[in-house]
């Protein structure tokens, strides 16, 4: 499976990622662990919501898109 998640920050209210990853749990124990430039200093994070995909090409289509203005508000909305 691919997941699409948003994450948010437990030391910095308000901020969120979002991603793309084959495991949740690899990926929330790196984010934790201060792997990624982009999240290091708002450890530590959790998990608001995934969302599963089975192709892979679809996934990182759907992370793209969430990242762009419209799909923000799509997701704020709807899905994450």
């Amino acid at each position: 499976m691919y997941y699409v998640y948003l994450i948010k920050s437990l030391s910095s209210p308000g901020k969120t990622y979002i991603g793309y990853a084959t495991s949740m749990k690899q990926c929330l124990k790196e984010h934790n662990a201060g792997a990624y430039p982009e999240t290091a200093k708002f450890k530590p994070w959790e998990v608001v919501n995934a969302v599963a995909f089975v192709d892979e090409a679809k996934a990182i289509a759907f992370e793209k898109y969430i990242k762009t203005d419209d799909g923000k508000a799509f997701a704020k909305k709807k899905v994450l």
